[in-house]
């Protein structure tokens, strides 16, 4: 592993947890980050201090986090306001994955635990500014960091937290909007480009249409033509495999993926395993989800997840659950989380020059991508006899882009959460617990509307693409222009046109 450059190192300071796990920097396992007022102060004094990197790119990529550094826990003070920071700082289940040898993980995790109890005065010394909707919609994550711990003072620790997080949920702010000025400062900060709401609220309305158009067309192919689209996909997701079925569906699934992205040379790289398999018991939160073989890990295999339903669950819920990997919806997940998505990309952060662009990742680059890539599919053939994969893409990105409209209804003040899961109920096939569910999560991810604002952006610059390089383009060489870039902010992205 290679010695880190003081500036980087400042930023992956404030970042640990994502350093460790994403970017396999695992001299940060063991450790908590001092989230604590004075210790946040401390570590944000010394970004930016240093020479720049000598690529002019890499400069400007560094530069981009070190300011979105100072926005999100200077200007924002948003680890005062969001437990998922402290969530993050106190999660162990980065060391289920095998990355190194059983015994020195178990090591590391239990050093983590051991500092436990000083991560949890350093959270409720700071988050004296939680709303009572994040509080609320965070409450059960924050239990659930206890599963399977038996350490006592690990044990009392968090039960102190929990007992903060319950008091925030039950006297907290009713109010849990940034404002606007705020919302567009943390997602031009973290991307490197001004934002303007209104103009982006209008383009997500714009996109919700086209998507609602293409939806309607794939049914057409169904022989539905003439009925209510969502009416159909509400039906379609109802037929999925059992509880037993769902990861050799996937594993299936994984394999087209992948055999289609090398045979049309979608990525710069096909190397690489991709195993599939049960989410250990820390991450069965999450439905889907891929943990690369990171950068700073020695070769071995990236692991994409699956959490089928608990049996011990009411019949109802593990309906619930197993619509998300219906026949019509786990093809398009398969090729997000796996190829030409998270696993491709993954694989191609091993390759890049700098470990600036290999463990500086936007999240609204990495997310964009993988939702840039269901498209693709689309538009190049994947399943092409089976209208439902195509049904199944424009349903995952009508969520997506409600996500975006409802991100910005809910922090400029012009929508409620309740409002919000109407929209959801009214543009996606969600209904009920789902679409609140999906509308809670705008209180405390505001910039979840990522996956469709990286996906726009990606599409705007591959015309841009097109139209400089005329004959000379193709799929191949743009895709590898951006990855070459690491995962680069949004702002930056038209330095891979060169």
């Amino acid at each position: 592993m290679t010695d880190l450059d003081a500036r980087l190192r400042a930023v992956l300071d404030l970042n640990q947890a994502d350093a460790r796990e994403s970017g396999g920097r695992h001299e940060y396992d063991g450790r908590v980050q001092d989230l604590s007022p004075e210790g946040v102060a401390a570590a944000l004094a010394r970004v930016g201090e240093g020479p720049a990197p000598a690529d002019p790119y890499d400069a400007a990529h560094l530069e981009v986090f070190e300011g979105a550094a100072k926005v999100v826990f200077g200007e924002l003070q948003l680890h005062r306001r969001n437990p998922l920071f402290h969530l993050s700082n106190l999660d162990l289940a980065c060391y289920d994955r095998d990355y190194a040898p059983a015994p020195e993980r178990e090591a590391a995790k239990t050093a983590h635990l051991a500092r436990w109890p000083e991560a949890v005065e350093h959270a409720i010394s700071s988050l004296d500014a939680v709303a009572a909707p994040v509080a609320t919609s965070l409450l059960g994550a924050v239990k659930g960091l206890a599963a399977g711990v038996t350490d006592d003072d690990a044990l009392k620790a968090h039960a102190r937290l929990v007992a903060h997080v319950e008091r925030a949920a039950a006297v907290g702010d009713p109010d849990a909007a940034l404002g606007g000025e705020a919302l567009a400062r943390l997602m031009g900060a973290s991307e490197g480009l001004p934002v303007d709401l209104g103009r982006l609220a209008e383009r997500a309305d714009a996109e919700r249409d086209r998507l609602h158009s293409l939806l309607a067309q794939a049914c057409a192919k169904l022989g539905e033509e003439g009925r209510p689209p969502l009416e159909v996909a509400r039906e379609l997701v109802k037929r999925h495999p059992d509880a037993d079925g769902v990861i050799e569906a996937a594993r299936l699934g994984t394999e087209k993926a992948i055999a289609f992205t090398r045979e049309k040379d979608l990525v710069p790289y096909h190397d690489g395993e991709c195993l599939v398999g049960l989410a250990p018991e820390s991450r069965r939160w999450a439905m889907a989800m891929m943990a690369w073989n990171a950068p700073g890990e020695p070769e071995g295999p990236s692991w994409y997840y699956i959490t089928p339903p608990d049996s011990s669950w009411p019949a109802p819920e593990q309906e619930e659950w197993l619509e998300v990997f219906s026949d019509t919806t786990l093809p398009a997940i398969n090729v997000h989380e796996v190829a030409p998505g998270h696993f491709s990309h993954g694989r191609a952060l091993r390759h890049v020059s700098s470990d600036v662009r290999r463990l500086l990742l936007s999240m609204s680059f990495v997310e964009g991508w993988a939702h840039y890539g269901e498209e693709l599919c689309v538009e190049e053939g994947f399943e092409a006899h089976d209208p439902r994969f195509e049904i199944g893409v424009w349903l995952e990105a009508l969520i997506r882009v409600t996500r975006l409209a409802c991100a910005i209804g809910v922090h400029t003040g012009q929508m409620t959460v309740e409002e919000g899961a109407r929209r959801f109920e009214s543009d996606t096939h969600l209904a009920g617990p789902a679409a609140l569910s999906e509308a809670r999560r705008a209180t405390f991810d505001p910039t979840y509307g990522r996956y469709t604002w990286g996906k726009l952006l990606i599409q705007d610059l591959r015309e841009e693409a097109r139209s400089q390089w005329g004959a000379g383009f193709s799929l191949r060489r743009f895709h590898q222009a951006m990855l070459d870039l690491g995962s680069p902010p949004l702002g930056l992205l038209s330095r891979a046109l060169g």
